[in-house]
């Protein structure tokens, strides 16, 4: 074999003064699926918060079919969707509360409601409680309009979670108010997303704090 042979398959020697080109960070791959949980969270929210407030109390049974299809699936899609784009937050939030619609259908579908008792319920709502607020926590890096549907979500699960615990109608009622304030911020913040998104600038601001 000749040298001239031999030094063809010999490969050059990186040149140090060639850079890579930059890594470009393309963003994530797919739409963004938080005004669907936003909106699927808000109106089902929206729902059953009449009639927790006593104003139209056969919103209870309107709500069902909302927690299992909208609430529940329309969350979940979200939430798995959300973790294609990279977003743990999101990610977190939509599944555990579209979770948190399928288990509430359940249990009132299945009359479960009635067999756990105002404890039961209760503490089924603290619970949730307790995980909404270290979310509002982690919202804190988000946005101004996240946090205030996490602060204001935070105090709807333990009124209601306490008046069911300790048979005190007027904390859920209280809980039936705070909630429909929580679903018309949430719808907002849901509008927000979409509106920017469509009109390519911002339009109504969600108070961006990262």
């Amino acid at each position: 074999m000749s040298s001239a042979h031999v030094a063809s398959n010999v490969s050059p020697a990186p040149d140090p003064t060639v850079t890579a080109p930059p890594v470009v960070d393309a963003g994530p791959r797919f739409a963004d699926p938080a005004p669907l949980g936003l909106a699927a969270f808000a109106l089902t929210t929206f729902v059953l918060s009449f009639a927790n407030a006593g104003i139209i109390p056969t919103a209870g049974a309107a709500v069902l079919g909302l927690a299992a299809f909208y609430g529940g699936l329309g969350q979940l899609i979200a939430g798995i969707w959300e973790f294609a784009n990279k977003n743990t937050f999101g990610a977190t939030a939509f599944c555990t509360y579209g979770g948190f619609w399928l288990a509430f259908w359940y249990l009132v579908s299945t009359k479960g409601d009635v067999a756990a008792g105002g404890t039961g319920v209760g503490i089924f709502l603290i619970a949730f409680g307790i995980f909404t607020l270290y979310m509002t926590v982690a919202a804190l890096r988000t946005t101004g309009a996240l946090v205030a549907v996490f602060a204001f979500l935070t105090l709807t699960f333990f009124a209601l979670g306490i008046g069911a615990a300790a048979g005190a109608s007027g904390l859920s009622v209280l809980g039936g108010y705070l909630g429909i304030i929580t679903a018309l911020l949430a719808w907002y913040t849901s509008f927000a997303t979409v509106l920017n998104s469509s009109f390519k600038r911002v339009v109504l601001p969600v108070f961006p704090r990262a």
